[in-house]
């Protein structure tokens, strides 16, 4: 165990490390960027995006994570979660409605407060943790890719944040 809290990288001073349970698995993970996410000039969470290597790749496992600054029902992040990739076209809805239940099995309830990361397993799916504990697996690779897409995708709704996760600010 304490090996394992040693191997956990090092952050910067606005983002605390990653939890030893999601690196356990990829302990080469080093914060690439970081921004917060406004909607209406609310502050609606913080994010960072850890990769494996030194940039951004579909080929590698990353983690984006969310540190949330208001309370969210599970709900309610998969149903923006699903209207998000129905807006960028990359899949059909029909798709994207299966997947909407998998998210409300994998999402939970957020405070305010509360950290939600996704882990990008290439070639098999999304593991999703909340305060470090994994709250489910979606098997399906190619509803991680569009999934992440939301954040890394150039279609994305927020080009700013794609930049600062990408370190492109």
């Amino acid at each position: 165990m304490v090996l394992a809290l040693l191997s956990v990288p090092m952050a910067s001073a606005n983002v605390p490390p990653l939890p030893a349970a999601i690196t356990v698995d990829s302990p080469d993970l080093r914060l690439l960027g970081e921004g917060r996410m406004r909607w209406f000039g609310l502050h609606l969470y913080d994010a960072a995006l850890w990769v494996s290597g030194t940039d951004w790749q579909w080929d590698r496992p990353f983690v984006l994570d969310l540190r949330y600054a208001r309370d969210f029902a599970g709900r309610r992040i998969a149903d923006t979660s699903a209207d998000e990739m129905k807006r960028m076209g990359l899949v059909d809805a029909g798709r994207i409605e299966g997947w909407r239940t998998e998210m409300l099995r994998v999402f939970p309830h957020v405070r305010s407060g509360d950290r939600l990361s996704g882990v990008f397993r290439p070639g098999v799916g999304a593991e999703f943790f909340h305060l470090g504990r994994s709250t489910g697996v979606i098997r399906d690779p190619e509803f991680a890719r569009v999934f992440f897409s939301i954040w890394l995708d150039p279609r994305t709704r927020e080009p700013k944040l794609r930049a600062a996760l990408l370190g492109r600010q």
